[in-house]
């Protein structure tokens, strides 16, 4: 489909809509666009079924870029070689004005197949930077092809640090708004005696330290309850670990549910105790509904750009499952204080407001089609 006249055209290039963090951003900045009157379309090499995945704003396309039945080769040499031809010919046809990228692999194939090209290639690394690049081949890969893009997109300070200088001075540092459906006024009622989290059933989750801690103070704290949503391959661990603990009528796990919003705006504790995020959406969302807040820093550096310790939320060592309890007893043990670690978060809707945010995206693309682009990197978003 080429490009509509008087129309800049961006694409979005992605694994899939699977639901997740970065498809949702991905998602969500399509429909900005879309609405702000850009021709928008959304790449994806697979497709999943449709209650497996975001559902599209009204007029973005859908293009896949996997290799068909027939297209498909024995050797992982000849598929690899077309792929990328296919991808190429996708923009070709196309003609956006722009492809943003993200997570791994995707960013070296949209810099490789625009190349040569009036396409501006914009790269993001929305995840921590060296699970996404582990290893010296995937690191010289990223600090190689990077600089050849477009623009470069990073969600935290400290992941520049991951890079190549060159990498460092080119990046921006740009969040992701808010979900819409998280803006609303903060509940001021009676909070329930419920601690919530929600995160994939996954080792790096780290469920297991939550439960732990909750299971330590269960006596000290009797009304408590502890909810996941979430649901994962650590499930029936996690479900026979309550029960050995003898917790099992205080802890629910109900898995994925819709409104997740709504379940949780009145908890009196959220807990995120991941070993590595990027900029956890379910750790803004949290913040942005009031609720006093619990996280571990992760590496990225993605918990201290949303967190001043003491202030808006407590942050803990990864992994450290008595500093843990510790600040868990520190909240429930004084509601007053909990409250103004509340109050604080929920100033997060105005500085994550979705018009405020996307607006940032919004000036960042129009720069690098414009040709404006400054060679130098800063944080975008204060």
């Amino acid at each position: 489909m080429k490009r509509k006249k008087g129309k800049k055209h961006i694409c979005f290039y992605i694994g899939s809509l699977h639901k997740g963090g970065a498809e949702r951003v991905f998602v969500n900045l399509a429909g900005y666009f879309q609405e702000k009157g850009y021709q928008v379309t959304m790449v994806t090499q697979y497709q999943f079924p449709a209650a497996e995945e975001y559902a599209l704003p009204p007029g973005v396309r859908r293009v896949l870029s996997d290799l068909t039945e027939a297209e498909l080769s024995n050797s992982r040499i000849i598929n690899f070689c077309r792929r990328v031809s296919k991808l190429r010919r996708i923009w070709k046809r196309e003609k956006p004005n722009l492809v943003l990228s993200c997570i791994g692999k995707n960013n070296f194939m949209t810099v490789v197949t625009t190349m040569f090209t009036k396409t501006k290639a914009v790269v993001s690394v929305v995840g921590e930077a060296k699970e996404e690049y582990p290893g010296r081949l995937m690191r010289l890969l990223a600090n190689l092809l990077f600089p050849l893009a477009g623009g470069i997109i990073l969600q935290t300070e400290r992941s520049r640090y991951f890079f190549h200088r060159i990498v460092q001075k080119r990046a921006v540092i740009l969040p992701n708004s808010l979900n819409p459906d998280f803006i609303r006024p903060r509940y001021e009622g009676k909070r329930e005696e419920r601690i919530v989290s929600v995160g994939r059933m996954d080792a790096n989750k780290n469920h297991e330290m939550m439960i732990r801690a909750f299971a330590a103070l269960a006596e000290r704290y009797p009304a408590y309850t502890l909810t996941i949503y979430g649901e994962g391959e650590l499930r029936g661990h996690l479900e026979a670990l309550v029960a050995e603990l003898g917790v099992a009528d205080r802890v629910f796990l109900p898995g994925v549910i819709p409104d997740v919003a709504r379940q949780t705006r009145r908890a009196a504790l959220f807990l995120l105790t991941s070993y590595s995020e990027g900029v956890s959406n379910a750790l803004i969302e949290a913040l942005a509904g009031g609720l006093p807040v619990i996280a571990t820093d992760v590496p990225s550096g993605g918990t201290v750009e949303l967190i001043t310790d003491g202030m808006n939320g407590l942050i803990i060592p990864a992994g450290d499952g008595k500093a843990l309890e510790q600040a868990m007893d520190r909240v429930l043990g004084d509601p007053d204080f909990g409250e103004r670690l509340g109050r604080e978060a929920a100033k997060i809707q105005e500085r994550l407001a979705p018009e405020r945010v996307n607006g940032l995206w919004q000036a960042y693309f129009e720069k690098i089609m414009g040709g404006t682009c400054g060679r130098r990197g800063q944080h975008e978003a204060e």
